[in-house]
């Protein structure tokens, strides 16, 4: 996986990761696997490009096109907090 600089602190060693992320409109959900997360050990954020965003906004405003209907396991969370 290469390492970017972060664009937040500036420092070199950032990774890029891919994440599954969900979203909800009212009560239909869907999911957006292999969304690039760029994770940076020296300041300790996360974030989402500009690019990646706009390519979210994309999928999300198309989904009905774009989704492949799958069937998936989901539990509730019950702790406490």
């Amino acid at each position: 996986m290469p390492l970017t600089t972060c664009d937040l602190c500036g420092k070199k060693g950032a990774r890029v990761r891919r994440v599954t992320r969900s979203y909800a409109r009212g009560n239909a959900e869907f999911l957006i696997r292999g969304v690039p997360v760029v994770s940076c050990p020296h300041c300790g954020e996360s974030y989402l490009t500009a690019e990646t965003l706009r390519e979210i906004e994309r999928i999300k405003l198309h989904r009905h096109q774009l989704a492949v209907q799958q069937p998936i396991a989901v539990a509730q969370y019950s702790g406490t907090e």
